[in-house]
Order: structure tokens, then sequence, then C-alpha cells
């Protein structure tokens, strides 16, 4: 264990993303989110800085990670989990904690395909379409966010790196150069999305030299790219607006409602898993749920019961 085992909040969450990048080679937001956690987690029980890490021992930590339990739900719990993980091994590594501190995480119940996927019906999803004020730059700018979202199912880390030269108005498709299958893909171009992007691009985006098409209309970022978090943002604000009492409150209640759609329009798994970039099939099968009529097909008889 290194001498001096005190450290600034920061300079430890710093020194730990870098350990991430270089060993685990993982992507700037899982970094970004797995430091998050981290930096909760710590500042929840070491306090303010210096933050002594020696003070770390098997049974706060699992104190500490049991609390957390009713700040989030069970399948962030898991992340949550995989975070502390990722992070205890790196003291290891690094030499500032002798301690297997990970094996002091208590395993959480999480079955992903438990639940319905939250979706927005016709009505709601009409609802929020028609909550933007069209004669405002920034009523323009997140329409056009949201019919995107709503029509082609998209991530809000898509929506965010979504550039001028992505769209092929001649053809009529949208070129998504990098998916979570780390695999590009050409998407059909609805006439909505189509006509709401260019309703904000000829009336309501500022001028700018960024390439992405979503940017931002404040003074001081004013021609900034969006970031997904602001996408969200966009997203949470429309539900508000329009009174949606959506169990899921950001951008991907409408990749769900979506998805949904194309389940009850008679599309097979694999064109819905292609059409959303999903790496595995069983991303997907949590939609078959929402197909009444096939469920009923193949449910199984009741027994006779006999006296």
């Amino acid at each position: 264990m290194e001498a001096d085992a005190r450290w600034t909040l920061d300079a430890l969450i710093e020194r730990y993303s870098h350990h991430c990048r270089r060993t685990g080679g993982l992507r700037s937001r899982t970094v970004r989110g797995y430091g998050g956690f981290v930096r909760l987690f710590v500042r929840t029980l070491l306090g303010n800085d210096p933050i002594d890490l020696t003070r770390f021992n098997p049974r706060d930590v699992m104190m500490s990670f049991a609390s957390l339990g009713g700040r989030f739900s069970a399948r962030s719990m898991k992340t949550v989990r995989t975070a502390l993980r990722s992070f205890f091994r790196f003291l290891r590594v690094e030499g500032l904690c002798d301690l297997p501190l990970e094996a002091a995480l208590p395993k959480t119940a999480y079955w992903r395909l438990s639940a319905l996927p939250c979706s927005l019906d016709d009505e709601e999803l009409a609802r929020v379409l028609t909550s933007f004020d069209r004669s405002t730059p920034y009523g323009r700018r997140d329409r056009a966010v949201v019919v995107c979202l709503a029509t082609l199912g998209l991530r809000p880390n898509e929506i965010a790196a979504l550039a001028l030269e992505d769209i092929d108005w001649r053809a009529g498709t949208i070129h998504l150069r990098t998916r979570k299958t780390r695999r590009g893909a050409v998407l059909p171009l609805p006439r909505e999305a189509g006509r709401a992007i260019a309703a904000y691009l000829r009336q309501g985006r500022p001028p700018t030299r960024e390439r992405c098409v979503f940017v931002q209309q404040t003074s001081s970022r004013r021609g900034c790219p969006l970031s997904s978090t602001a996408v969200s943002a966009i997203v949470a604000r429309a539900l508000r607006r329009a009174k949606v009492d959506a169990t899921l409150n950001g951008a991907y209640v409408f990749r769900h409602t979506m998805a949904c759609r194309l389940v009850r329009q008679g599309a097979s798994l694999k064109e819905i898993a292609d059409f959303l970039g999903h790496r595995s099939l069983d991303t997907t099968t949590i939609y078959t749920k929402l197909d009444l009529t096939a469920l009923r097909s193949s449910s199984l008889p009741w027994p006779e019961v006999t006296s």
C-alpha cells in the first residue's frame, strides 16, 4: 500500500477513470457513469476531502452499498455494483488497498425481462408532439428531436451525434455512424421526421460551424452540439408540458414506444433488433410480451379439475 493513502476525491476519480480507459478500454460515457457512482459511494462512506482509503472495511462497504438501494432501481443497482467492483479492483492493482472489498458487495436481484417496457399509447404520443411551440427556435428544435426519437427509435447519444452529412435528402435515408453494436446503420428517414428536421434547419438552427444537426440555443453556448443529457432533458420537459405521466421519464420511452408499434404491426424480432441496433435478440424479446394475440395462442389450456 502507498505510504500516503489520503486523496482528494477528484484526484482519485481521475486516476480511476484513467485506469478504466487504459486497461478496460471502456467508452467515455461508461467511464463517466462509473465515476459518478464511485464518487457518490466514496463521499457517502468517507465524507469530505482528504479521502482516507485506510478507512475502507468490508462491513462499512456492505452497509453503505445496501443504503443505496433506496436511491436506485434494481437494474441501476446492478450497474452500481459493477462500477464498485471495478473500483475496488483498481485500488488493489494500484496498491492503494490490500483488502478484496469487492467480495463484500452483496448481489442484487434483477431479472432483465421481468417487467413490461414503458411506452406511450397513441393518444399520449399525439399530446406530446402537439405540445411544442413551433413559432420559436426552441420549439422547432425540441419537436424535431422528439419526432426523430419517436419515429426512428434512436438512443439519445445517436441523436446528439447526428451530423448534417448523415442525412441523404434525395435517398430519404439517415446514416448512423456508430451504434451500440459498434457498427453503423442506414435507416429510412420518415417523412414526418424529415419535415421536422428541415423546419428546424431553415428557421431554428443558429449560425454555427458545428456539423451536428442539433445544437444549443442559449447565448452562452449558442451553436454548440447538444449532449445526450440535453436530449433526455428535452424529453422530460415535453412529457411534463403534455401532462403525460410516464414511468420512464426520459428519451428511451420513445424508443420503447417505437418498438411496441413495430410489434403491433407484425414485425419480426430480427427486424426490430436490426432497426433498433440491438446486439442480441435477447434484448428484443421483452417486446414479445406486448403481442397479446401471439401470447394467447401459445398459452397452455387450464387443466380440468376432477373430484
